[in-house]
């Protein structure tokens, strides 16, 4: 039900199908490609056998939180740019044509998904290339990266794209730190003269940052026809938005132009960048659907969900936040406690996530981490600034704490044996892990 109001309440606030600079802009009609290929290296080893966009942030797929936001104001047409088994495999097993989802959330009318034919791109802008193609997309064409959480008002940038007949409009970002980024240097109508991907911090243009959103006129399809773009797909095996694409359309003399926002937009790109977006969603300082259900304030500086869907599930709900009235399990920041999990007396729980079947002992501590579905924590354990991934096992005892913490990142299907110490270390799926690791990956034949 609150899914289905905040989608309404979003559409009519947007204005859905209004008359812009003498077209009809029906979000309805708009199609959305997102690009989801490659390995998400930087994300490894959660991504070693989950796609990036599939990945769970506060129980969900990471891409659910952009089929969402575009959702909700209107748009009703999405391809996923899928590259590579792993990619095709998990999105298409969990959205399928849309259908499920749609239902899901209310959400009518329903969503359609297509997905890449069976091609094999060659970057970012090479995928929305051959859909372009394949899909016979004609109009304005709006490209979201699969990695993506976002706050921008479509018909508004749909609006400055317009009124400017731009080739291409970026939505762009101010941003305190520029490493690993692609930034634009605009001028006062917001036409871009300059763009560089990941530049020395000596080299960047600016701090407008560019975050992967772009609008694509009906021009873009006949510039990627053009010699220089065909041959720089055959020399260098590549066409990439931030390094080829992008550069080659603003230095043709193509109108290029910058839309920056002011809202919040986190690549969730790092396990770091990870971890700040689950803490800001938390907060509540990014305006996002997610159905976390009711909430309970036990005071003025903490926040809890404990989410239920059946019978089951609302008794271990009740059964939680009584434990959390009566301050036997402790409370702190904001915390997100998913379905069927189990909490014993003692826990500490600080600005986290826990994930649906997740156990937690007696006395454990859990902060600033996430904990993906079906963990399980032993007594006494310590998780600190860390990313848990699904069925993990942390045995733990009074005796023998198990401690991690740094932004240690654990993969899928660990075992972890009781006393183990990880600082800032990585473990790669379906390993049993023992002993003590410090900024290690294990096993060490992982390690890129």
């Amino acid at each position: 039900m609150y899914i289905t109001y905040w989608l309404l309440v979003k559409c009519l606030g947007d204005n859905c199908g209004v008359s812009i600079g003498g077209d009809c802009y029906s979000p309805g009609g708009l199609k959305v490609i997102i690009p989801v290929g490659g390995r998400a290296i930087r994300l490894l080893p959660l991504t070693f056998e989950t796609s990036k966009a599939c990945l769970r942030l506060l129980n969900r797929p990471l891409v659910e939180f952009s089929l969402l936001s575009l959702a909700s104001q209107g748009i009703r047409h999405i391809i996923f740019g899928v590259k590579g088994y792993t990619n095709y495999r998990d999105l298409y097993d969990y959205f399928g044509s849309g259908y499920g989802f749609s239902e899901r959330y209310s959400i009518e009318p329903r969503l359609h998904i297509d997905y890449q034919p069976n091609i094999s791109d060659l970057g970012s802008a090479d995928s929305a290339r051959i859909n372009l193609e394949y899909y016979d997309l004609k109009g304005d064409v709006f490209v979201v990266q699969g990695d993506n959480l976002f706050d921008v008002n479509i018909k508004s940038l749909m609006d400055f794209h317009r009124a400017r007949d731009a080739a291409l409009t970026i939505v762009l970002r101010e941003v305190d730190n520029i490493e690993g980024l692609g930034l634009a240097d605009i001028d006062k109508a917001g036409r871009i003269h300059r763009f560089v991907e990941k530049p020395l911090p000596k080299d960047a243009p600016s701090n407008l940052a560019n975050t992967g959103l772009y609008v694509m006129s009906s021009k873009v399809r006949q510039i990627f026809k053009e010699e220089f773009i065909q041959q720089l797909i055959k020399d260098k095996k590549r066409l990439d938005f931030g390094y080829d694409f992008i550069p080659y359309i603003i230095q043709s003399g193509y109108p290029v132009y910058g839309y920056t926002i002011k809202g919040h937009w986190f690549d969730v790109g790092t396990p770091q960048n990870y971890l700040e977006a689950m803490k800001s969603l938390l907060q509540q300082s990014v305006v996002m659907p997610p159905d976390f259900g009711e909430y309970l304030q036990p005071n003025s500086n903490c926040l809890v969900w404990v989410q239920e869907d059946n019978s089951t599930s609302v008794k271990c709900r009740e059964q939680i936040l009584q434990k959390i009235k009566q301050k036997k399990i402790h409370v702190n920041g904001a915390v997100l406690i998913g379905r069927h999990c189990q909490i014993e007396d003692g826990a500490t729980l600080t600005n986290c996530c826990l994930d649906n079947f997740t156990q937690i002992g007696k006395n454990v501590v859990v902060s600033n981490s996430a904990l993906m579905d079906k963990v399980v924590i032993g007594d006494y354990a310590e998780v600190t600034d860390s990313i848990i991934g699904r069925h993990v096992t942390i045995s733990s005892s009074q005796q023998a704490p198990t401690k991690i913490s740094d932004v240690s990142v654990i993969a899928d299907d660990v075992t972890i044996d009781e006393g183990s110490r990880l600082s800032a270390s990585k473990v790669y799926p379906h390993q049993k892990v023992v002993g003590e690791f410090v900024n290690q990956v294990f096993p060490a034949s992982f390690k890129l």
